[in-house]
């Protein structure tokens, strides 16, 4: 993967184009400097379903700045790509624009929760080096629900840090399994997530476990290990809990008990949480906003302005949680404390 550097006057039309063409594509690999191609869109199943979802084809990836190797040559074809390329950012633009025009997305207006700093990430930041960033979890990462790839919550995410670090070399790499829990999502923990050598994973867990009865102290002892592993790489973690949603909601009990536990281990481990679950009943309940804008027809998964407003708070989380950083300057020691969210 080549370093991201900030753009020339003349390129800059181009590159942002490029960027934007990005958030078209499947949720597997989406670098934010560096660009992919892939056939198809993965397959992603419901959080209900037992079947795991293919894995889609790694991405061929390029220098920052420059068209993937698939692309057509010659100076024509070039300016064809070019067009093609400017056009679609257009449509993403607008389409990025569009999602909070009629429901904006505000953060919660309950009390300030905490969310750990992510000193790993800032470092890599700081020091100008490449960040990856894993998404690990079930359909809700994979992005069932969304209309298009472009709505899912990393890519959603991906677009956000590179405008937020516009010379930065950012990759979001999705490893969503529809249908899965803890005891599958540890089966593949080495190969999905561990092997790809992240700064920081983020782990979206516990909801399959409530709609399955499963024992929720059994599935936090799994998460558990799972943490310790991940945190012995170096890389830095931030949980997700379940979503606030009808067929949640139904097993009130036993998601508050999941919740419970899971921020238990993210004092206890000193990682980051995302509370979901209450930014989400927040959003219904303190806001206003009716279920259906956020949630999709089956109760259960994300709609597009779901995904979008998640993705952007969490974003917003992850940025202070870095610091006020610049790229090329050490870390601040206040980075390595607690900030609120």
């Amino acid at each position: 993967m080549s370093r991201y550097c900030p753009f020339s006057p003349s390129a800059s039309l181009a590159a942002f184009a490029i960027a934007a063409t990005v958030l078209l594509m499947p949720a597997s690999v989406l670098p934010v400097q560096a660009q992919a191609t892939q056939t198809a869109q993965q397959a992603t199943l419901s959080d209900t379903a037992k079947a795991e979802a293919a894995k889609p084809p790694a991405a061929p990836t390029t220098g920052a700045g420059s068209v993937a190797a698939a692309e057509p040559s010659g100076p024509a074809a070039q300016r064809s790509v070019t067009g093609k390329a400017i056009d679609k950012a257009k449509e993403v633009a607008k389409s990025a624009a569009d999602i909070f025009s009629r429901v904006p997305c505000l953060p919660p207006k309950g009390g300030a929760k905490k969310m750990g700093s992510l000193p790993r990430v800032a470092g890599k930041l700081a020091a100008g080096e490449p960040v990856v960033i894993i998404a690990f979890g079930s359909s809700s990462t994979a992005g069932f629900g969304a209309s298009s790839p472009e709505f899912n919550y990393p890519n959603r995410l991906a677009a956000q840090l590179h405008r937020q670090y516009p010379t930065a070399d950012i990759t979001v790499i999705n490893r969503g399994q529809g249908g899965e829990d803890a005891p599958e999502m540890m089966k593949r923990l080495q190969t999905s997530v561990i092997d790809m050598h992240p700064d920081l994973v983020i782990w979206q867990v516990g909801t399959n476990a409530v709609l399955r009865n499963l024992d929720p102290a059994e599935t936090i002892k799994l998460v558990e290990d799972g943490v310790a592993r991940i945190q012995a790489t170096g890389a830095d973690l931030v949980l997700i809990d379940p979503q606030y949603s009808p067929r949640v909601n139904e097993r009130a009990e036993s998601a508050g008990k999941m919740i419970n536990l899971l921020n238990k281990v993210a004092e206890l481990r000193k990682v980051g949480i995302f509370p979901r679950f209450e930014v989400m009943r927040d959003w219904h309940e303190k806001q206003a906003i009716p279920m259906d804008n956020f949630v999709i027809a089956d109760g259960l998964h994300m709609s597009d302005w779901g995904y979008a407003c998640f993705a952007q708070l969490l974003g917003d989380d992850i940025i202070r949680s870095v610091g006020q950083i610049k790229l090329g300057v050490n870390v601040p020691s206040d980075v390595r404390t607690y900030r609120p969210m």
